[in-house]
């Protein structure tokens, strides 16, 4: 039988720490949320290896050292409400949830919303929502949003996103072009958002998400 304690702990020891990622509250969740429990079954076996994993529908998983330090550069307070876009079978959602005060986590199809419901029931992260929706589209209804943390690659954020972003609040997503990508972390002003490169890393690009021809980074 797989020790995923074992597994995780390893994880947290050869991905995370290493990676200048030394919250408690991150490193916390990172040992006690099963990341095993919310991937596909037949994927269990590789929720710990230090890569992306394949949830379907060319979707992903992000891998540890990359979710780890987009929840550091987010900085999570207790009393936050965060906004977790494409949050898969709901993994990143009961991490954020033992640093927020609640979590909205949309997904884009009834059936990983389902999946995800019944996962994060089952790991008792019951400050978390799922709603169903488009992901570029945010969920304006559950907002204005203290963090919002895109679990995907973007080419081009849409305004209808940062709009649901509460003034002083952050946002952190992958920016692709190309091979190349970078995570950068948006800060909410009262008239724009300001950009700053966080770190370098790369993952497939959310539906909706996707630069139109005119679109230059």
């Amino acid at each position: 039988m797989t020790d995923f304690s074992q597994r995780r702990t390893t994880m947290v020891d050869t991905q995370v720490r290493p990676s200048d990622v030394t919250k408690f509250p991150i490193i916390d969740a990172m040992l006690t949320v099963p990341r095993e429990a919310f991937v596909p079954n037949e994927r269990r076996e590789a929720a710990y290896a230090g890569e992306h994993v394949e949830i379907g529908q060319g979707r992903v998983l992000l891998d540890p050292r990359t979710l780890a330090k987009m929840l550091d550069v987010a900085d999570i307070q207790p009393n936050e409400l965060v906004l977790d876009i494409g949050s898969g079978l709901g993994y990143s959602s009961a991490l954020a949830a033992k640093m927020a005060e609640a979590v909205i986590a949309l997904e884009d199809t009834a059936e990983r919303v389902a999946e995800a419901e019944r996962m994060l029931a089952e790991t008792s992260a019951d400050n978390v929502a799922v709603v169903e929706g488009p992901l570029a589209e945010g969920a304006e209804q559950h907002g204005p949003y203290d963090v919002i943390l895109v679990e995907g690659a973007v080419q081009a954020m849409p305004d209808a996103l940062t709009d649901q972003l509460k003034e002083g609040g952050r946002i952190v997503a992958i920016f692709v072009d190309g091979a190349l990508g970078a995570v950068r972390v948006g800060y909410k002003g009262a008239d724009a958002v300001n950009w700053r490169f966080a770190f370098n890393a790369n993952a497939p690009v959310l539906p909706g998400f996707e630069a139109s021809p005119s679109f230059a980074l």
